[in-house]
């Protein structure tokens, strides 16, 4: 185990470089104060960059004695490292990817802070307010494009997939980028990953320059998905569901690739979105796709969305396999759409205003065991909220994988209770099995132990 650490001090590139007092007052505090373990916690895993562990509580053990802290010169900030991992590192001088990850991390903790939390213009209570909330965290990140059309691309999936499947995904982000569409993803490796390396040589091989690499986090995951190199903007959002809320609102397509329980929430997310009546006018096209290898799993994922949510909501995505030349026409078919729906209802290009989301895709969701066992996986209510309520237990269940506040309570109070009727726990129990034999739930070099129980009603 390689835990060489090295001491520096480090300048920002971008948009910290420019500073008032106030401003260097508010970031000297976030290394101070309470929001000082956040701030480290997610440094690390920036710093951490290719050492993927799927573990974060691994990481913050491995490395107790790093430490970083904000220093004011006259000229603005730097960042005081101690302990980091080398590998961030070349020839004594951090990467310059990593430099501007690691104060996009900054940059976000201190906005969310600030002028999220602690403003009364954001009422984080509301829809509206939440909403709000998204578009000023992302408008602050820069990483809005107004004056373009739509062709931002997002591509979800599994940091634990096969090498055959890394190489699809690396196959589509390539037919993407030809097509001069860009790629937003969970930044980390896997199917994060893949897409985005592929669309850089799609791009290059178009002489395009300006292509977005757009990679959206959130402090609790990213121990365990560490931003790859390719993404060049970086947001931290404040949760998972903020973090999900992001993603449809910027993208103007979605790709589903192979993955497990994270994979499974996105899905859900999606399909609560699509079958909400208020969405009903609105395209955002779907498409699941892999290698031949891969059909079994999508088989997998289609069974279960029909058991549980009907046969509605399959005819809400498209199941391509083994074709990425196919994938890539669909997608851009499918922006074009949005395209013209977008210019017909005066609508922005760079975010899906119109777009309904339910409160219960919102709320932050605590998956405490309380939580879990209370949730609401009964058929008796409408297959939106079925679906929001069944990404809430694929979120507990992420929680309990990899997430250290959901390691430890495992350890300390066992394993999360989930019950509901006997017709979803039934597709559900199926659906998590394969994920565990398929090794979907950690990466293949780590013992799966199941940190749930499933109880049929």
């Amino acid at each position: 185990m390689d835990t060489q650490v090295v001491d520096a001090r480090i300048s920002p590139n971008g948009s910290l470089d420019v500073l008032s007092r106030l401003e260097v007052t508010k970031l000297l505090n976030a290394s101070r104060g309470d929001l000082y373990p956040l701030f480290r916690n997610s440094s690390l895993a920036v710093l951490n960059y290719g050492d993927y562990l799927d573990d974060g509580r691994e990481l913050l053990e491995r490395y107790k004695s790093f430490d970083i802290r904000v220093i004011q010169e006259e000229r603005g900030i730097k960042l005081d490292l101690r302990n980091a991992p080398a590998s961030a590192f070349v020839d004594g001088k951090m990467i310059r990817g990593i430099n501007e990850h690691l104060f996009a991390v900054l940059r976000d903790i201190v906005y969310v802070d600030d002028t999220i939390h602690n403003n009364p213009r954001f009422d984080l209570s509301t829809s509206d307010g939440i909403t709000n909330a998204v578009f000023h965290i992302l408008r602050n990140a820069g990483i809005m494009r107004p004056r373009t059309n739509p062709h931002l691309v997002v591509c979800w999936g599994g940091h634990s997939i096969s090498p055959t499947e890394y190489d699809y995904s690396k196959e589509v982000g390539y037919e993407l980028g030809l097509r001069g569409l860009d790629i937003c993803t969970g930044c980390g490796p896997g199917a994060m990953k893949g897409p985005m390396k592929g669309a850089t040589i799609g791009h290059a091989k178009q002489r395009l320059y300006t292509g977005q690499y757009l990679g959206i986090t959130e402090p609790g995951i990213i121990a365990s998905e560490s931003p790859n190199p390719i993404v060049n903007d970086l947001v931290i959002m404040p949760d998972i569901e903020k973090r999900l809320e992001a993603f449809v609102r910027v993208g103007h397509a979605v790709i589903v690739f192979p993955g497990g329980v994270g994979t499974a929430e996105e899905i859900l997310y999606i399909l609560a979105l699509l079958l909400d009546p208020a969405n009903s006018r609105i395209p955002l096209p779907l498409i699941f796709t892999g290698p031949a290898e891969s059909a079994g799993y999508f088989d997998l994922i289609d069974r279960f969305i029909t058991e549980t949510l009907g046969p509605a909501a399959r005819q809400m995505y498209r199941i391509i396999i083994d074709d990425p030349i196919t994938v890539a026409r669909r997608t851009l078919e499918g922006v074009h759409q949005v395209h013209q729906f977008r210019l017909k209802t005066d609508d922005a290009f760079y975010f899906n205003w119109m777009l309904h989301i339910d409160p219960s895709l919102q709320l932050p969701f605590d998956p405490t065991h309380a939580g879990m066992r209370n949730l609401n996986l009964h058929k008796d209510q409408p297959p939106h909220l079925l679906a929001s309520n069944l990404r809430r237990a694929f979120s507990g269940i992420v929680a309990g994988n990899v997430k250290d506040t959901g390691i430890r309570a495992i350890e300390e109070h066992g394993v999360f209770e989930i019950s509901g009727d006997a017709g979803i726990m039934e597709p559900l129990d199926s659906l998590l099995a394969a994920f565990v034999e398929q090794k979907r739930m950690k990466l293949p070099t780590t013992a799966y132990n199941p940190c749930y129980r499933l109880i049929a009603q």
